[in-house]
């Protein structure tokens, strides 16, 4: 299933299916015990503490990645992350270097909202977004219309891409919940430029 999101000042596009059932509970397997997980501080309006989740950035490039006072330095592709990374060049007809993987461990870890809008992704960065074991709903708020807000879950296997100007328009999250829900990743591939 395909869906294109009709909201004002973005692309976005949801495939409920991009990856199998069986394939995306081997990759969900082998990314949980084989990813060099870590839990880094972070710095949010003037705030330091530990991020809400585990991280791993991975690319084909030595940059760096920076958000909220962090500095990431990445490790090398594995060849599990090369194949994704080829299937979203052909699906997508976009050029990704790098993937920022994101183990959310239970209800308690989260990701505030924020837009990917970092200066090493460019003017109108193109993310893509592939979601592995938990379904967590993933809201968006636009920034200037209080009551623009959309919300809907990312399921095991699919894919999210956010296009054009959406990172300029829209800030998106996954929000902590107090409902019993098993460890999810989600790896987010994008294009660092130096």
């Amino acid at each position: 299933m395909n869906i294109r999101l009709k909201l004002p000042n973005a692309k976005i596009l949801y495939l409920k299916n991009f990856i199998t059932p069986k394939k995306a509970d081997h990759l969900y397997d082998y990314f949980l015990h084989n990813i060099p997980w870590k839990e880094d501080w972070v710095t949010v309006y003037g705030k330091t503490y530990k991020q809400p989740r585990l991280t791993s950035l991975h690319s084909t490039t030595p940059f760096t990645y920076k958000y909220s006072g962090l500095t990431l330095f990445p490790n090398a592709m594995t060849p599990e992350l090369l194949l994704l990374l080829a299937r979203l060049k052909k699906t997508s007809n976009h050029h990704f270097n790098a993937v920022l993987l994101n183990l959310y461990r239970n209800g308690n870890d989260s990701n505030g909202w924020h837009a990917d809008n970092e200066k090493e992704l460019g003017q109108n960065p193109v993310i893509a977004s592939i979601s592995l074991g938990a379904t967590r709903n993933f809201h968006l708020k636009h920034r200037t219309n209080k009551d623009l807000r959309y919300t809907f879950p990312l399921d095991h296997g699919c894919l999210l891409m956010m296009e054009d100007q959406t990172q300029h328009y829209w800030l998106h999250q996954i929000a902590k919940t107090k409902k019993e829900v098993t460890p999810r990743i989600n790896l987010t591939f994008r294009n660092i430029i130096e």
